[in-house]
């Protein structure tokens, strides 16, 4: 027999960023639950709205699953007396678990015999395991919890209630205060209490009472109605999915309306106008076929249509003051000159310890100068970029950006036009911020991209030389995400700078400027370890095999596009068995230097012709493979280390490296030793596990 099981947990309103994974924490750990318990289920269907959280099981067995367990006892020695008989360890053992001496078997585990018994663990009946539940609801994780009342629970909103039915039985147990009951509630402000009978009646029970409980349908209908008011008005709403989902975790029943605002507001910036829509009151933006915005917005009301005239209006009036709000004040920042912003950027503490913005924009600059000199911009370029380097963050003291933080940079962009800067450095303060997120779209001009880099580095720079380490989840200046958006600009840009050369620069700037760190040695040690961390994040784009990363990294992150370059050569190169046989030359090599500090090799001591030509082999393999570094040509650096392959393989044929003549056995070392650092220029192919490759 199986019997359907429901459990809901009522809530104040739970903030919309909260519900989702709120609900997939409650699905998965219910699965787990449930296998733990040896449950037996047909399926489990999770259910969210801002109100509630709830898990269906469809057909749980009434009881748990029987198993027969093997329970390993002690040893046959202990087990047994001299003269062959159980002793007292084996009698309780065995009395321990539910059986007798009769009940015992040998077996053999790594060449000893121990005593075994085999035991039947009855299932109980379901029923009687479901109060537990309990520990599972109260183990669900929010980004920020409170307290209320007198109650210990941490949670992120007060339970109000909890209905958890098995059958049609109330499953008993307590949380927070709150009774399980058989009881859920509709729409706070259409529905009416509601008895559940079953636990199937429950998504249909909820629906009759104005609450969508599943959160796909309720997305699916605001969907749907936002295409319904696109046919009837001849307008364009612009798919935007994270605003759908926020949307749908803000309502129990949606009904999608359209409002209108005055059409003089379109003279705002057009992101001043989304940010307004969006941000603060997640309304939709109205286009048209041109992609010009309109002076209209939709909405989601969490109800039904009744009165929706009056609801129209009062959004319509909110949106309203916004409006008025942001267009007071635009007209007010342009009051002011970029000088006038600048100087207050010195009043602005970037961190305590690091200085204020104004001090972070002149080490902006001094590293934005030395990337112009290291990629050879021509004049007219070079003072572009400075210029954007000078003025990348005027904007944050103004009043639009002290309102709508997140257009940071836009709003820069706006201003600087509208001051008659240069259109190429305008655009270079809003890209300077990109990538927003780790994975979002990079700066698309030169100028955005040197600002965004420079930035980014002296951030990463100070903060861990301040000794700010991102650990676990804390990173509250998001290191770990600038350090990633730095490292993708550096390869999208194919510069040809090595990550340690801008570390050193950066770090340099910090001794200049007087500002008190900590110990130095070891913030560069952690740098270079915070980076290659986030190298190998990215390395995983170009190869699956975390030995290849490692080989690549092993020394420094060098240049990061021809590091990419070559773990995907390396990559490629493992699973061709032509390759073998130069794999096999190279490691042997790797793997017998460092056995001696020489590397001076003196030509005149060797003693075969085979070491002689592997020298020689090696002179031309270094200017040639010194050429395709240059290049950074993955491809064609490996196939000049390639080239060695068979003078060493000649050489091990026809040597004893470990020459019982001192003089003569340091020599081949050296040889070695040069070898070794020359293919560890490339990467540490010793690291590489090729054989699994070629089984």
């Amino acid at each position: 027999m199986a019997k359907d099981m429901l459990v809901e947990i009522g809530l104040e309103e739970l903030p919309a960023r909260f519900v989702d994974d709120a609900e997939k924490q409650l699905l998965h750990k219910t699965q787990t639950w449930l296998k733990e318990h040896r449950i037996a289920y047909e399926g489990v269907t999770s259910f969210s709205t801002p109100r509630r959280l709830s898990v269906l099981v469809s057909g749980a067995a009434e009881s748990q699953q029987s198993i027969r367990e093997e329970v390993k006892g002690p040893s046959e020695k202990i087990a047994k007396d001299e003269h062959g008989d159980w002793t007292k360890a084996a009698i309780g053992f065995s009395k321990g678990q539910g059986k007798n001496v009769d009940d015992i078997y040998m077996k053999d585990v790594k060449g000893v015999n121990y005593i075994f018994v085999e035991k039947q663990i009855v299932g109980k009946e379901t029923r009687e395991l479901l109060p537990a539940f309990k520990q599972l609801i109260e183990s669900i994780q929010f980004p920020k919890n409170m307290r209320w009342g007198e109650q210990t629970l941490r949670y992120a909103r007060p339970v109000r209630w909890i209905a958890a039915l098995f059958g049609n039985e109330v499953i008993p147990f307590e949380v927070a205060g709150v009774k399980t009951g058989n009881e859920t509630y509709g729409h706070r402000f259409l529905g009416e209490k509601i008895t559940l009978s079953a636990p199937a009646d429950y998504e249909q029970a909820l629906e009759d009472q104005f609450v969508i409980a599943n959160p796909q349908k309720r997305e699916q209908l605001i969907a749907d109605g936002i295409a319904k008011l696109e046919t009837k008005h001849g307008f364009r709403i612009p798919e935007d999915g994270e605003l759908l989902k926020e949307v749908r975790n803000l309502v129990e029943y949606p009904t999608v309306f359209t409002g209108a605002f005055d059409a003089d507001y379109l003279t705002l910036p057009e992101d001043v106008l989304i940010t307004s829509m969006k941000e603060h009151q997640r309304y939709f933006p109205v286009k048209d076929a041109n992609d010009q915005l309109l002076p209209y917005f939709v909405s989601v009301r969490n109800g039904d249509d009744r009165g929706i005239e009056t609801v129209k209006r009062g959004n319509e009036k909110v949106l309203r003051a916004r409006l008025s709000d942001a267009q007071f004040f635009f007209e007010e920042d342009q009051k002011h000159t970029i000088d006038y912003y600048l100087t207050k950027l010195e009043r602005i503490v970037f961190q305590e310890k690091l200085g204020t913005i104004s001090d972070k924009i002149k080490r902006i600059q001094k590293i934005t100068n030395q990337l112009s000199h290291w990629l050879g911009l021509h004049t007219e370029e070079h003072a572009k970029v400075m210029r954007a380097a000078e003025i990348c963050k005027f904007d944050l003291p103004t009043n639009m950006v002290n309102e709508f933080t997140n257009l940071q940079g836009i709003i820069g962009e706006t201003y600087a036009l509208n001051a008659g800067e240069d259109k190429d450095v305008a655009k270079a303060i809003a890209e300077h911020y990109m990538p927003v997120q780790a994975d979002d779209v990079l700066p698309q001009s030169l100028q955005g991209a040197m600002i965004s880099a420079a930035d980014k580095l002296d951030t990463i720079v100070g903060c861990i030389e301040a000794g700010l380490i991102p650990s676990g989840s804390h990173d509250p200046y998001g290191l770990r995400r600038q350090a990633i958006g730095l490292l993708r600009i550096l390869n999208e840009r194919n510069w040809n700078i090595t990550v340690e050369s801008l570390l050193e620069l950066a770090q340099s700037l910090y001794m200049e400027s007087g500002i008190e760190q900590a110990d130095r040695e070891k913030a560069k040690t952690e740098l270079d370890q915070f980076f290659k961390q986030r190298a190998s994040y990215l390395l995983k784009d170009v190869t699956p095999g975390q030995d290849v990363i490692n080989a690549v990294l092993q020394n420094d992150i060098g240049v990061i596009a021809y590091t990419m370059a070559k773990a995907q050569e390396l990559s490629r190169q493992r699973s061709n068995q032509e390759f073998t046989s130069v794999q096999e030359a190279l490691v042997r090599i790797l793997k017998l230097s460092g056995k001696s500090e020489r590397n001076d090799v003196d030509p005149d001591v060797f003693q075969t012709s085979s070491e002689k030509e592997l020298y020689t082999v090696f002179q031309e393999v270094s200017d040639a493979f010194d050429q395709a570094n240059k290049q950074q040509d993955a491809h064609q650096a490996l196939e000049q280390l390639g080239n060695l392959a068979n003078p060493i393989h000649t050489f091990f044929e026809h040597n004893m490296v470990m020459s019982d003549d001192a003089e003569i056995r340091e020599n081949r070392l050296s040889l070695v030793n040069n070898i070794a650092a020359l293919i560890c220029r490339y990467a540490d192919l010793s690291l590489i596990e090729w054989k699994q490759q070629f089984d």
